[in-house]
């Protein structure tokens, strides 16, 4: 089989508008069906810096138009954007993390992409909810961001400053509803005391 240059493969990858790119990926673009063969050419585009790698047999297209949240969500799955990042987002607190902060079912994991630090908070499986997905990204609604901070500052392993957060987009009814689905005093007395 003729081997195709990295530029090459670069314009088919970005042609088909891939931007996340695994072995099986990169075998289905090239026809190649040797892991070998697969690996080694992988390598030899993370050199040419036509991928990125950001784990193990995970890659980015080099200079695609990714967002970091996207990113966020794809290097370490099941995952979420939550927490500081996605209260910034929604404008509840007025500082950007340069954490991107996701919840995870998984073991907790701090990852670094092209010097960027991805932080990934594990939350139990019964808590792995409130998410949505806008435009390219799982992110939680702007009451889940506010209740998982709640949690982990209920564990010791945060501590916001709720009195510096503009909670106007926050629905109260929601925030409440969904805090007693949390089984904690911590957390369901602070959606109390902060919807008063």
């Amino acid at each position: 089989m003729e081997s195709l240059s990295g530029i090459e493969i670069f314009k088919k990858l970005r042609d088909k508008n891939i931007k996340f790119v695994d072995y099986s990926t990169l075998g289905k673009i090239t026809g190649h069906t040797n892991k070998n063969t697969i690996y080694k050419l992988a390598e030899r585009l993370v050199n040419k810096e036509v991928l990125v790698r950001v784990s193990p047999g995970l890659f980015l297209l080099k200079d695609a138009p990714i967002s970091e949240f996207e990113i966020a969500n794809y290097i370490y799955q099941p995952s979420y954007i939550s927490l500081e990042s996605a209260l910034s987002f929604y404008g509840i607190i007025p500082q950007f993390a340069y954490t991107i902060t996701s919840i995870t079912t998984r073991k907790v994991k701090r990852i670094l992409v092209e010097g960027k630090e991805y932080s990934y908070s594990k939350i139990n499986e019964g808590l792995y909810w409130g998410y949505e997905k806008k435009s390219d990204i799982l992110i939680a609604s702007p009451e889940k961001a506010l209740l998982d901070i709640m949690y982990f500052a209920s564990k010791g392993i945060s501590r916001p400053d709720f009195k510096e957060m503009d909670l106007t987009i926050i629905d109260k009814d929601k925030l409440l509803m969904e805090a007693k689905k949390f089984k904690s005093g911590f957390v369901l007395n602070k959606a109390i005391e902060i919807t008063k």
